[in-house]
């Protein structure tokens, strides 16, 4: 990202970025999750990471 375009999104800007990129419909259980759909959930917040990532850096 060039010094010209780059901007400090607020944590609000970035996370209606995100959500806008995420089309998901997921209901999450806690009280019914086992190790595997917390290994899921884990993988999702990473991949979210990555995907704000990736938004960021085409503004």
């Amino acid at each position: 990202m060039d010094r010209e375009n780059s901007k400090i999104f607020s944590k609000t800007e970035k996370m209606k970025m995100l959500y806008e990129a995420k089309a998901e419909d997921v209901e999450f259980s806690a009280a019914e999750a086992d190790g595997e759909d917390l290994e899921a959930q884990a993988r999702s917040i990473e991949a979210d990471k990555r995907q704000l990532h990736q938004i960021l850096k085409k503004k």
